[in-house]
């Protein structure tokens, strides 16, 4: 039996969790495409895959596999391609995850950029904001302002991310328009669950700020917070850059606008291969360039 064509099978079985689909995909039959996996298993010594009449997901065994075979066969596709062509473009679909809080026009103008010079890129995006398991999923890249690495994982740094203590207008007239830091505490705040779900916001040392809002909402999904914030609801501490047109055309209002809100890194996160595939890397260099996140994190 092909062991790398095997490879391949088990590779696209893993990623996409279902037999048929991949066995349809490369022109194979459901049987033939389940004994390439057995092929594999065999040679490794180890059952790679979890599977019943419903489900297919990786062992511990399976996703440790997956980490170091992938980038080998993306490695041998894009060496075979450069044999055959002189200029070797992206291509593929490139799956990223993502804050819900990036779902916003300025970073839609980004990813078409991009797509206008790469238009052989197809991008699955995941804006579920919740922790996933890059290489169990199959992610290409993560892009995050705060994020524990896991083993086999290295971040890019892309540049700073601002934040700023926003309301509504109408919210504003009603509560007062705070002049000092003193003013927020145990004022209503829409709070992210990951960072400041019991209300309280402390950064910049001993000598920075420490204020014990009330949180009234609290959720993980950004997306939320800022309809809530919109409607009037309470306080929101946001990236600066997502919210410039609201704050531009006055449906939101920057609160204590002298004081220096937090600033996080923004990291893309991906598997350390020796070998990129030049989807990734390609959309990689194209957010830390001139057109990417330079323009847009100020």
């Amino acid at each position: 039996m092909d062991t790398l064509l095997s490879l391949r099978v088990f590779a696209e079985v893993a990623e996409q969790k279902n037999f048929s689909a991949v066995a349809e995909r490369l022109g194979l039959s459901p049987a033939m495409t389940s004994k390439h996996v057995k092929h594999v298993e065999a040679r490794v010594g180890s059952r790679l895959l979890n599977r019943n009449s419903r489900n297919v997901s990786l062992t511990e065994a399976g996703a440790q596999y997956l980490q170091t075979v992938r980038p080998l066969l993306d490695g041998l596709f894009e060496a075979e391609a450069q044999l055959t062509t002189d200029t070797l473009s992206p291509r593929g679909t490139l799956k990223v995850s993502m804050p819900v809080w990036m779902s916003n026009p300025t970073f839609a103008k980004i990813l078409t950029a991009y797509h206008q010079q790469n238009p052989h890129v197809t991008f699955d995006i995941d804006l579920s904001g919740r922790k996933i398991n890059m290489v169990e999923e199959g992610i290409d890249l993560a892009l995050r302002v705060a994020f524990k690495l896991d083993e086999g994982l290295i971040a890019r740094k892309l540049g700073e991310v601002t934040f700023q203590l926003v309301a509504a207008p109408a919210f504003l007239d009603s509560f007062g328009r705070p002049e000092t830091s003193a003013d927020l505490n145990n004022a209503p705040l829409l709070a992210y669950s990951q960072v400041a779900a019991d209300g309280r916001v402390k950064f910049g040392g001993a000598h920075g700020l420490d204020v014990k809002f009330k949180s009234v909402l609290v959720s993980g999904n950004e997306s939320i917070l800022y309809q809530a914030a919109m409607a009037g609801m309470g306080f929101a501490m946001v990236p600066s850059w997502s919210v410039r047109n609201d704050i531009n055309e006055g449906r939101l209002e920057v609160v204590l606008p002298k004081v220096d809100w937090p600033k996080l890194q923004l990291q893309a996160i991906y598997s350390d291969r020796s070998y990129l595939p030049a989807k990734t890397r390609s959309f990689l260099d194209f957010l830390a360039g001139p057109e990417g996140f330079s323009a847009v994190l100020k």
